[in-house]
């Protein structure tokens, strides 16, 4: 490599480099769930959902995660579609607090396996399927929630018929406004926020 690239510096790899991004996937509470990776030991009394994330976005550590979370605990229970699943946090944090039934929907294989693995190790039972959420036909669900990007978080509204719309995935600046649903909540953490919509009648 030197000999084609004279200028480029080399040095060794520490040992244990292949583990060490499990420093950075830390446990968090959210009232009483916790949600952690499978070598963390979570609290007695706690709703535990325990995710690997595999090639799949989604720990629970991230704002936009959490703030759903917070506002899953106070939303009435019923059906749920979660969409843009990633590794299926929500999904499960969902069907831990008595929402019944629960689908994940993602537009990404590794997401819709990692969010099925994760349910199965969790206990729950949780729908998951590979669908383009802007392209396909959504199922129809008491609460909609949707942590992705604003631009889709937009779109959304078009394409589900639900009377609840948890949306999050941007920063405080930004507002999505989705077609057909009205402004009800705001919550606001590191900078990121999410939202609950209620559908016009």
């Amino acid at each position: 490599m030197l000999a084609a690239f004279p200028d480029a510096a080399q040095s060794e790899v520490e040992a244990g480099w292949e583990d060490r991004w499990r420093e950075f996937h830390k446990p968090v509470r959210i009232g009483p769930l916790w949600v952690g990776p499978p070598w963390e030991t979570p609290p007695a009394g706690t709703l535990a959902i325990v995710v690997d994330p595999g090639r799949a976005f989604g720990t629970g550590a991230h704002a936009t995660t959490r703030l759903c979370l917070e506002l899953l605990l106070e939303l009435p229970r019923g059906t749920l579609l979660d969409v843009g699943c990633g590794s299926g946090v929500l999904s499960i944090a969902a069907a831990k607090l008595g929402f019944a039934p629960v689908t994940g929907v993602d537009f990404e294989e590794p997401a819709v396996e990692a969010t099925r693995a994760n349910a199965a190790a969790n206990g729950v039972v949780v729908e998951a399927r590979l669908l383009d959420a802007l392209a396909e036909p959504l199922p129809d669900a008491d609460v909609v929630v949707a942590n992705i990007l604003l631009d889709a978080v937009t779109a959304v509204g078009s394409h589900v018929v639900a009377p609840l719309l948890v949306t999050s995935g941007y920063l405080v600046a930004d507002m999505p406004e989705p077609a057909g649903y009205a402004h009800r909540e705001r919550r606001e953490l590191d900078g990121w926020a999410a939202d609950v919509f209620a559908r016009r009648s």
